[in-house]
């Protein structure tokens, strides 16, 4: 057998330093390339160590744990204990992500026959499992996974950090109630031009046992001026409750919103609830997420009323959508 060592390096070389820039991302630690390259290469240097039979010895579990722990104190530094233990738990759970995903990816290409061929019986009557993964599988794989679990773990804290300002809203209007979930934008500066009333956009389909039948389809190709000037006074009981309100939307010229008055506006957002009659109910003909989880965007005032108590966090950098 043929052992290429200079490979053998080189591709724990990259797994390794793959495996230290997802711990740095995933722990919002500061990146130092030159670090992490003599990090990876200190485990690199672990790996080819096991062919010489002379240092054998260095395969146990303690030093094992040794060598991760130098890794680790190279690329991160020390820091603080706690710091340092945080570090150590993120490294291993995407070093065991990355295991178990090449280790699942291989079974699941593998066919029955192969499986049971890989299984035999000892003499005590137990199993024992016998695993043979191509070196270029488990290197390709170990990247695929690891850009995997980015991925997810991405999509995740996306969530997390969306839901904290996301809030329950309830719209009366002559007593009609509608409800649904919103999402807290302070990007969002759309208020009608003359009063300065705060829009707050919610999704037509909301209104639709309302609003008369055609409107919806309309909404979404555009034109709201030309469904007010069509009303009639039968078509529509609350046409006195209508607005038009100008805005320029991202990469779009000036249009016009169909807007409607209502009469209370509550918007709970964790413990803190508001509520205000200063405001315009702004009817969007699209859905305004792709995944239905919120159907309204909360104007930034909304949530300032006096009486409400204020918010402990607001998002930042968010891109401004909607512009009087």
């Amino acid at each position: 057998m043929v052992v290429y060592i200079d490979l053998i390096f080189i591709t724990n070389l990259l797994i390794d330093g793959a495996l230290l820039w997802l711990t740095a991302w995933m722990r919002k630690q500061r990146l130092r390339w030159w670090r992490i390259t003599v990090s990876a290469a200190v485990g690199a240097m672990y790996v080819v160590m096991m062919f010489l039979p002379e240092l054998s010895f260095m395969y146990t579990f303690i030093v094992k744990i040794a060598s991760s722990l130098l890794m680790l104190w190279i690329a991160f530094g020390f820091g603080s204990l706690q710091n340092y233990i945080r570090n150590m738990g993120a490294f291993y759970i995407i070093n065991f992500a990355a295991a178990g995903g090449i280790i699942g990816i291989h079974y699941l290409l593998q066919n029955a026959g192969e499986i049971f061929n890989g299984i035999w019986y000892t003499a005590s009557g137990g199993l024992s499992f016998e695993l043979k993964i191509g070196f270029w599988f488990a290197f390709i794989m170990c990247f695929a996974v690891l850009l995997w679990f980015k991925l997810v773990y991405s999509s995740r804290r996306k969530l997390e950090n969306r839901q904290m300002y996301m809030g329950e809203v309830t719209v009366v209007i002559a007593g009609y109630k509608v409800s649904c979930t919103g999402l807290l934008d302070t990007g969002n500066q759309l208020a009608d031009p003359l009063t300065r009333t705060p829009v707050m956009v919610m999704e037509a389909s909301l209104w639709k046992e309302k609003l008369p039948e055609t409107w919806l389809e309309r909404l979404s190709t555009g034109g709201p001026d030309k469904l007010v000037l069509e009303l009639d006074d039968a078509d529509f009981e609350w046409r006195d409750r209508l607005r038009l309100v100008p805005y320029r939307g991202v990469n779009r010229g000036s249009a016009f919103m169909l807007a409607i008055k209502p009469d209370v506006v509550e918007i709970r957002i964790g413990d803190q609830t508001s509520r205000t009659v200063k405001v315009l109910i702004g009817l969007d003909g699209g859905n305004l997420s792709g995944d239905r989880s919120y159907r309204a965007i909360i104007h930034p005032e909304l949530v300032q009323e006096e009486g409400s108590v204020a918010m402990d966090a607001k998002p930042q950098n968010k891109t401004t959508t909607l512009s009087p």
